[in-house]
């Protein structure tokens, strides 16, 4: 297969390319400097696109077997501001327009369009269990969630087939959360994040990229699909997990004000909130988890 990836810069999508590749599919980066992405991963063909500003990439999109649209501003990458969440929303909602635009005016659009949301789409609760059917919350994040997906659900009217990944918390030693939490926890000041109650719904990275490549060729799949392992934890347990993986304690618990005072709402709605979602579509597509236990998973990655 010959498969567009844009986002290829960052941790899931440089993982999948990689993947991809491996599994000998021909991969086609879209992306804002494509210098950048042929260091990263050499064996790419790279085209240069800003999501926001273009230029159009029909001609690259043209006769395509898939696209993976994972680009947009990191969420978690300081407070959200009014111009943060400003960039946010541009560079998913408007970026995802654009490209599903490109789609419409291909004469042979790709087959399917594999695009990147959040399980942040439903909102967050300590006690309801979240499956593809749940509907979407109402925070900044739900919202923005919802918009995204609305973007990327036009390419139906082209004949792509959509799907929906809503990615949870990404486990990887390569960027993301995870290596910002270690440094702590190896130095014996580790703990959970104020009450420890708020839910997890983690996935390994290997799984991340295996399900994107499986949604991509199971024809079957469309829609919304959750991307996280079957078995989700609450912030507490992750904790106490991350410390026996590290052979450490994990006894300095982290005050909810100080995370509000450091973060504001990213505080409120990433951190200390959080939601209890299963991978229902995933698994009854027949998929099957590496890692479907956070112990496993974090013994993979940081044994």
């Amino acid at each position: 297969m010959k498969v567009a990836v844009t986002g290829a810069t960052g941790l899931v999508g440089g993982a999948l390319c990689r993947h991809l590749i491996q599994a000998r599919h021909q991969v086609v980066v879209l992306a804002r400097n494509p210098e950048k992405a042929r260091g990263q991963i050499p064996q790419v063909e790279a085209v240069a696109w800003d999501a926001t500003s273009g230029p159009s990439p029909v001609q690259t999109l043209e006769g395509l077997d898939a696209v993976v649209h994972l680009a947009g501003e990191p969420l978690a990458a300081g407070r959200w501001t009014s111009r943060r969440k400003e960039m946010i929303v541009e560079s998913r909602v408007a970026g995802t327009r654009n490209l599903v635009d490109a789609l419409s005016q291909c004469q042979n659009p790709p087959k399917v369009l594999v695009n990147a949301s959040a399980v942040g789409y439903y909102g967050s609760s300590e006690d309801q269990v979240f499956e593809e059917t749940s509907p979407p919350g109402q925070d900044f994040l739900a919202e923005l969630c919802q918009q995204w997906e609305s973007e990327a659900q036009r390419a139906t009217e082209s004949g792509v087939r959509v799907v929906l990944v809503r990615s949870g918390f990404i486990l990887s030693t390569e960027g993301g959360a995870l290596p910002r939490m270690l440094p702590p926890f190896k130095m014996c000041v580790g703990g959970p994040l104020a009450s420890g109650k708020q839910w997890m719904s983690w996935i390994h990275i290997k799984d991340e990229v295996e399900a994107i490549r499986y949604a991509i060729e199971k024809e079957g799949i469309e829609g919304p699909l959750n991307l996280t392992a079957p078995n989700p934890v609450t912030n507490a347990d992750f904790t106490s997990a991350l410390a026996r993986a590290l052979r450490r304690p994990a006894f300095f618990r982290v005050p909810g004000f100080v995370l509000r005072l450091m973060f504001g709402e990213m505080a409120e709605t990433l951190l200390l909130s959080g939601q209890r979602v299963v991978p229902r579509n995933l698994e009854k597509s027949g998929y099957r988890f590496s890692f479907s236990e956070l112990s496993k998973a974090l013994d993979d990655l940081l044994g």
